[in-house]
């Protein structure tokens, strides 16, 4: 009995913990729904809570370093103590916040190369060794998330990658202690001024911040640099405005105005990925560009039109 009792301690004979999504996708804004099944071990157990979260690979930057680690962004207990006879059966339903800035891994069905989503599933057992699950989740793009990268990809970009940055863009209002990056090489129309462009969404239930990072090409007596850009749309805009349109105008004024400011706001290092400062400073420096009604142009259908197929690509 002595030696069972210490394999439970272990983990071995005490209770087990699955959950079950409703539906393992979602959007920023929405839910996720589901329940935590519970069974119980070989004897009875004290379960001090159950805590579900989402968690994310992340890239932290260091002194001349760069690593990835997992992280948890969001949490919720969705029961506190209990007590689990043996073999007792138990499912407790869970209807989990999507924060707005939750970022996006899947679209069109692809799964962002770069991009990893889980929902941890904790159980805190009393004297004894923590219980976990972890189920796959795929965030999908909102409407207007998904007109901007329709419309960069009408533009001829291809998708190159996606990571998460750990920092805070200065200027914008976040509340993850990270951003999302999704890069795209430039399209032939591009080339002779940009390089690669990176795009990041800042999501709000008023509408999105979008951060474009472009990597202009450098000229005969130039050196190649970044030029970033900040612009600010509407959830309602989504079906107002010719997306197309819309982004190569944020492009072109990109490389053009913000190029020259350079010197003021970005950091002296080259092209990179710490971002934290570097373009905090250039995007707090940079006018907003809004693309609401202003903007006249055909819509765009519903129905989206080629494929992204290489969105789910390696590089």
């Amino acid at each position: 009995m002595v030696f069972k009792k210490m394999l439970s301690a272990f983990g071995v004979g005490g209770p087990s913990v699955d959950t079950v999504l409703t539906n393992p996708n979602t959007r920023p804004g929405l839910t996720l729904d589901g329940q935590v099944n519970l069974v119980g071990g070989d004897a009875e157990a004290a379960i001090e809570q159950v805590v579900i979260g989402l968690v994310t690979r992340v890239e932290v930057e260091g002194h001349d370093t760069e690593y990835a680690g997992t992280m948890e962004f969001h949490r919720m207990v969705v029961s506190g103590s209990l007590q689990l006879a043996p073999k007792q059966q138990l499912s407790i339903p869970f209807q989990l916040p999507i924060p707005w800035e939750t970022p996006i891994t899947d679209v069109y069905g692809q799964r962002l190369h770069g991009m990893t989503m889980g929902l941890r599933t904790e159980l805190a057992i009393a004297r004894a060794v923590d219980k976990s699950d972890l189920d796959q989740v795929a965030v999908h793009p909102l409407p207007v998330h998904e007109r901007i990268l329709e419309a960069f990809q009408r533009l001829g970009f291809r998708f190159k990658h996606s990571d998460l940055e750990r920092g805070h863009i200065r200027g914008v209002q976040q509340t993850l202690p990270f951003y999302q990056e999704i890069e795209f090489f430039a399209s032939p129309q591009y080339a002779s001024t940009i390089n690669e462009v990176e795009l990041t969404f800042v999501t709000s239930q008023r509408g999105v911040d979008v951060i474009l990072e472009c990597d202009k090409r450098g000229g005969f007596l130039s050196a190649g640099h970044d030029a970033f850009g900040r612009y600010q749309v509407s959830h309602a805009d989504v079906d107002r405005v010719d997306w197309a349109q819309v982004v190569d105008g944020w492009l072109r004024e990109t490389t053009s105005r913000y190029g020259s400011l350079r010197s003021q706001y970005a950091p002296s290092h080259g092209h990179g990925h710490s971002r934290g400062h570097g373009m905090g400073g250039m995007v707090a420096g940079a006018a907003l560009g809004v693309a609401g009604g202003m903007i006249a142009g055909e819509m765009i259908e519903d129905a989206f039109e080629g494929d992204f197929g290489d969105f789910g690509g390696d590089e």
